[in-house]
């Protein structure tokens, strides 16, 4: 089974004029390197520069929840994706994360997408990943870039927040306007779930196909009850 991120996001297309979240899934590059590539500052502040000085590469603020393969949430800050197709039609997606403790701009590239660059990264190695940053910061190469960062904070911890405060009258008026609003699931609220004793998460609701009976699960720790 492959391992994949999944990241939603508010659609930059639509000029984030709507609430609706996108969901992009990326493979995870440890199934392909032992470790995540690490991409140094230059390729960071040749695209800001790029983004400053060309209409057809552009940035926004739009991540709302990030998965990973193990289906852990994470904070989102230090998170970003490349969005970009070359004038040859061929889409290009990376997701990247900020190393912790590094020089500014320094960072792991963690997945990616189609599924087909995977076959090329694993056949080429760095040799592949040098090419299309290269190629990726040659204006005349590219159709568009989109640079996509987070906004706010994560779904998730904005749910813990509430949880957290469910109690404060002002902190009630501010989820009851939020029952206007879709969640990613597209349903209209947000559920009530119980917080994990063991390391605080949300629970979510879950179905045993092989007892037969429904339980709560904790995304983070693994830990698990019947409902």
């Amino acid at each position: 089974m492959k391992e994949l991120f999944s990241v939603f996001v508010y659609a930059p297309w639509d000029k984030l004029k709507t609430n609706k979240l996108t969901e992009i899934r990326l493979l995870s590059l440890k199934s392909i390197f032992e470790k995540y590539p690490v991409i140094e500052p230059k390729f960071f502040d040749d695209l800001s520069e790029n983004i400053n000085k060309n209409m057809h590469y552009s940035w926004f603020d739009c991540i709302k929840r990030i998965v990973g393969p193990d289906k852990e949430d994470y904070e989102i800050q230090s998170w970003n994706i490349i969005w970009a197709m070359d004038t040859d039609n061929r889409m290009y997606q990376f997701l990247f994360q900020k190393v912790e403790d590094s020089e500014a701009s320094q960072a792991l590239m963690v997945g990616l997408a189609p599924p087909e660059l995977g076959k090329l990264f694993s056949e080429y190695n760095d040799d592949a990943i040098l090419r299309i940053l290269s190629m990726l910061n040659n204006q005349k190469k590219i159709k568009f870039l989109m640079g996509l960062a987070p906004k706010g904070i994560s779904l998730a911890e904005e749910q813990q927040l509430i949880q957290a405060n469910k109690n404060d009258p002002d902190k009630i008026k501010f989820v009851n306007s939020l029952k206007e609003m879709p969640n990613i699931q597209g349903q209209w609220f947000f559920p009530r779930n119980p917080m994990c004793p063991v390391c605080k998460g949300l629970l979510i609701e879950n179905m045993d196909y092989v007892k037969g009976y429904q339980k709560l699960l904790c995304p983070q720790c693994g830990y698990e009850r019947k409902k």
